[in-house]
């Protein structure tokens, strides 16, 4: 295996009431505080109120910056850098989900700097300084809480792209189970193939690394599983909801990752679905995953997708590796668009064929291939999306 440093500093307030103590969190940093949130949602569940009030209580200043979207654009992170140049603003608190949260990490670093903020993104630039974040969540599903990554839109390339910068983990993040409790079904459902996503990203490598994190992947998996259709059919199960929320933090925060190098797979060929068409980042994932897992289907993955499927959904130990991995792929299947509810294909969510060629040839980016569980070319890519229509 090989060696890696591992070094995540975010202090996690994670239960309910834990809130009381966001005022102490954003002193340390300074007195003025620029809150960036989406719609109307939290201002509809009481957690706004209950924000700007622990702002107010540590004699703080707040401004706002609503409106965020989903997939979140680089015009939002631009007026919010712009923002935090106008007011002095010392510190950026997220209220929201991974988009909300993404889009505060850009603002951060946008505010420290004199350029566009997508040179940050799209050539990426050096990150000298970044306002220091903090996060409150609001729903399971991108781990952008705890690690140090964020994923920004351009509509006007169609363009969606990631990058990570260790100036842009969060100093606080805020988990409060209680606050999902109005999360729907259907973005519930979105968020738990999110996190299995995040774990397939690196479960599935030809990579040697420790025993100890194939076990925590498999486990983190299952918790997944069976919590997530619990959410859905009872949505104050706080068990639940803690067990999700905590799975969707530690499913990206970098500690699965070990000494594995090998590129995602299914998140580039995803962005380029949710750049073309705005769609929910996990239905995306949802759609493609289990077609990618065919795609790389061969003799030797094959015991990689089988020990995925006898020990995540206890496959029968007396099949060979190629009928348990085939097993395994539509068990997953079965969840995802079963137990969850979620559209299967392309097709049922208005998406054809128009943009493939362009997508396949983002997605495998400048070298022309992902690097990833098995290597995926343009083709390759081009037949992963068909099969998902």
């Amino acid at each position: 295996m090989n060696g890696f440093v591992y070094d995540i500093p975010t202090r996690i307030y994670f239960g309910q009431d834990q809130l009381c103590h966001l005022g102490d969190e954003l002193k340390k940093y300074g007195k003025k505080v620029l809150v960036a949130y989406g719609g109307g949602s939290i201002k509809k569940s009481g957690l706004y109120d209950k924000v700007m009030a622990q702002i107010s209580a540590a004699g703080l200043y707040a401004t706002e910056l609503s409106g965020i979207e989903p997939n979140p654009k680089i015009d939002s992170v631009r007026r919010g850098a712009e923002l935090c140049k106008q007011e002095n603003i010392d510190v950026v608190l997220a209220v929201g989900g991974g988009s909300t949260i993404d889009a505060a990490k850009f603002i951060a670093a946008g505010a420290c700097a004199d350029i566009d903020p997508w040179e940050f993104i799209k050539n990426r630039a050096p990150i000298e300084r970044a306002l220091p974040v903090i996060t409150v969540l609001t729903i399971a599903a991108t781990g952008s809480e705890m690690d140090n990554c964020g994923v920004i839109s351009n509509p006007e390339t169609n363009d969606k792209i990631g990058r990570g910068d260790y100036k842009l983990v969060p100093k606080a993040s805020f988990l409060d189970p209680t606050v999902t409790y109005s999360v729907s079904a259907y973005q519930t459902a979105c968020g738990a193939a999110d996190i299995i996503s995040h774990i397939c990203e690196v479960y599935f490598n030809t990579e040697k690394d420790l025993y100890m994190l194939d076990g925590f992947m498999e486990v983190l998996f299952k918790t997944v599983i069976k919590y997530a259709p619990i959410a859905i059919a009872k949505p104050d199960d706080y068990e639940a909801r803690a067990n999700l929320m905590w799975a969707s933090s530690w499913a990206i925060n970098g500690f699965l990752d070990g000494g594995r190098t090998l590129a995602w797979s299914c998140h580039p060929m995803e962005h380029q679905l949710s750049a073309y068409y705005d769609i929910t980042h996990g239905l995306g994932l949802a759609i493609l995953t289990p077609r990618w897992m065919r795609h790389c289907l061969n003799d030797a993955t094959a015991p990689r997708l089988a020990r995925f499927a006898r020990t995540v959904f206890s496959v029968d130990n007396a099949l060979d590796d190629a009928e348990a991995a085939n097993a395994g792929i539509e068990r997953l299947s079965e969840f995802l668009f079963t137990t969850l509810g979620l559209k299967s294909t392309l097709s049922a969510i208005g998406i054809d064929q128009t943009h493939f060629d362009a997508m396949a040839e983002k997605a495998c980016g400048a070298g022309g291939v992902i690097e990833g569980f098995v290597p995926l070319k343009k083709q390759d890519v081009l037949d992963i999306y068909r099969m998902s229509l």
